[in-house]
């Protein structure tokens, strides 16, 4: 198994990570970015020899717009299911980034559904529904799924058998590793991070910053 990250422009100094992951005989990508990165996103996956009917499967560690953005329409070019946790649903089939969250006042939620939301051509119904445990070996991926609500209630880890884990937005790495600064719910965010500490993860994958052991966070965390 290789791992390759696409790092696309998100705003300011943060970008956004999808992560192309290489099997004997196919493809995995996990998370999609930004609508407007498409070409980008494309042209990494054609340039690590990833072509339409090589890409078994598209998850999405949690539906916000900046990591989905590109789900349907890779889903059309590549012939590959959309697989998320049903939790995050509304938020790509509705482009409502606040579905099933806390909300804000509402001149916030106006602001934020005019410049943070999936456009209505982005927008899709998943394929395939991921939950607690869900093996994807029947994908040519060794890895499960792992519930970690608290930035969004569908955010979820994908852990593969050697300790590789990708962690959606529960944890980032701008400078250091750390909790991820955007929570919905602070009690189930602490609790996924407590929960991580019990599992065999080695490295992480952020969906924003570089890689990080999962000991230097835990270092840095106790």
């Amino acid at each position: 198994m290789q791992i390759e990250t696409i790092t696309t422009p998100f705003v300011l100094h943060i970008a956004v990570n999808c992560y192309l992951v290489r099997l004997d005989d196919g493809f995995i990508l996990i998370d999609t970015a930004l609508a407007r990165q498409c070409r980008r996103v494309e042209t990494a996956l054609e340039r690590a020899g990833c072509t339409p009917g090589h890409l078994k499967l598209i998850v999405l560690t949690h539906g916000d717009f900046d990591h989905c953005g590109n789900a349907a329409y890779l889903r059309q070019k590549f012939a590959a299911s959309i697989a998320m946790h049903p939790d995050d649903a509304g938020m790509v089939e509705n482009g409502d980034m606040f579905w099933n969250r806390k909300q804000p006042n509402p001149v916030m939620k106006t602001i934020f559904g005019l410049f943070f939301s999936l456009p209505p051509a982005s927008r899709f119904q998943p394929d395939v529904w991921l939950r607690e445990g869900h093996d994807l070996s029947a994908y040519g991926f060794d890895a499960r799924v792992i519930e970690l609500p608290g930035h969004s209630k569908g955010n979820i880890g994908l852990l593969t058998a050697g300790g590789d884990l990708f962690c959606g937005d529960l944890l980032g790495n701008l400078g250091q590793p750390e909790k991820w600064s955007l929570v919905d719910d602070e009690a189930a965010m602490t609790a996924s991070i407590e929960r991580l500490k019990g599992l065999a993860v080695q490295t992480v994958y952020p969906g924003h910053g570089k890689s990080f052991s999962m000991a230097a966070f835990s270092a840095k965390h106790p």
